[in-house]
C-alpha cells in the first residue's frame, strides 16, 4: 500500500464483486450492495470487466471465495458461533446486508487508511452501519491482532469465525503465521476461511498462468506485490501443526465439482480457498 492511501487491491476485489452482479447476475455470489458501495467507481470497474474477458477467471474466484466463506459462516452460526471477525475487510458488505448479521457481533479489521476510505464510501452510499459492527484498524505487518481485537471489545471466551479473503498473498509468512496461530489458539475455538495462491510453477494451464502473471504485475505496479504463496500439502501440514483439527482445501478439482454448473466448465486457476477449524 502507498502511505496514507487505501488498498488498491481492495478496490479491485470490490470491482470484481460488483461486475459479477452485472455480468453473471450474481450467479455464484449475490451481493446487492456490491455496486452501491463503489459509488462513482462502479461504472468504470464494470466496463473494465466487460471489455477485458481475461479477467473473468479472477472475477469468478472472488465470487467463489465469498460464497464459500458465507456458506461456512452460516453453518458455524447454526452451531452456535456468535462472533465474526472480517480480516482485511476492504469493501466487504456482509455486515450491512448479511442474513445473519443480527445474530453475530462483527469486527471489521483493516488498515486505517482503507477503513477510513470505506467509511466514507458507506456514508456516501447511505449504507447504515449496524450496531453489531465494530471497526478495528490495524497494520498487520506492524501491530498484533490480539491487542487490536481485545481493544475493540473482542471476547476471546466465545467461539469465533474469521473471514480472511484477498489478503494472505500480500503479507509476509511471519504475519500470516501469527494470524493463523492466534485463531487456532483461541481456547473457545475458532474457524477461519482464507484464500492463498499456489506457486506459479504449479499452474500448468497457460491461460491461468497468464492471468496470474498479469495480476502480479498489476498489484506490484499498485505498490502491493504478491509476496507469499503456498503448496497445498505444506499449507495443510502448517494448519494442523498450529492446532486446527479440520482442514478443507478447495483447489481446482473441488471448485470445479462444486461450481461447475455456474462456471460453465472446469476451473483451472492456481488459487485455493481453505476452511480450517478447531471447533
Amino acid at each position: 500500500m502507498q502511505p496514507g492511501q487505501p488498498s488498491r487491491t481492495a478496490l479491485g476485489a470490490a470491482g470484481h464483486r460488483a461486475a459479477h452482479q452485472v455480468l453473471e447476475q450474481g450467479a455464484i455470489f449475490s451481493d446487492p450492495l456490491a455496486v452501491p458501495i463503489l459509488g462513482p467507481d462502479a461504472g468504470a470497474q464494470i466496463d473494465d470487466a466487460r471489455t477485458n474477458p481475461a479477467k473473468r477467471g479472477l472475477r469468478l474466484f472472488v465470487a467463489i471465495r465469498a460464497r464459500i466463506a458465507e456458506d461456512s459462516l452460516a453453518a458455524a452460526v447454526a452451531r452456535g458461533v456468535r462472533q465474526l471477525v472480517i480480516l482485511g475487510a476492504g469493501l466487504d458488505t456482509y455486515a450491512y446486508r448479511g442474513a445473519l448479521r443480527d445474530r453475530v457481533r462483527i469486527f471489521e479489521v483493516d488498515h486505517p487508511a482503507t477503513q477510513a476510505w470505506k467509511r466514507a464510501r458507506l456514508a456516501e452510499a447511505a449504507i447504515q452501519v449496524p450496531a453489531s459492527l465494530t471497526f478495528a484498524p490495524i497494520d498487520f505487518e506492524r501491530e498484533t491482532l490480539p491487542v487490536k481485537l481485545n481493544g475493540a471489545g473482542f471476547d476471546a471466551t466465545q467461539p469465533s469465525f474469521f473471514v480472511w479473503l484477498g489478503t494472505v498473498p500480500y503479507l509476509s509468512e511471519a504475519a500470516i503465521e501469527a494470524t493463523l496461530g492466534f485463531a487456532a489458539g483461541l481456547a473457545a475455538g475458532a474457524e477461519i476461511v482464507f484464500d492463498y495462491p499456489e506457486p506459479i510453477h504449479l499452474v500448468k494451464d497457460p491461460k491461468a498462468r497468464a492471468s496470474r502473471e498479469a495480476l502480479a504485475a498489476r498489484t506490484a505496479a499498485a505498490g502491493e506485490p504478491i509476496i507469499s504463496h503456498f503448496e497445498p500439502q505444506p499449507m495443510r501440514d502448517r494448519l494442523l501443526r498450529l492446532g486446527f483439527r479440520t482442514v478443507e482445501d478447495w483447489g481446482a478439482a473441488e471448485i470445479t465439482e462444486r461450481f461447475a454448473a455456474m462456471l460453465g466448465g472446469p476451473w483451472r486457476g492456481g488459487a485455493h480457498v481453505v476452511r480450517a477449524s478447531t471447533l
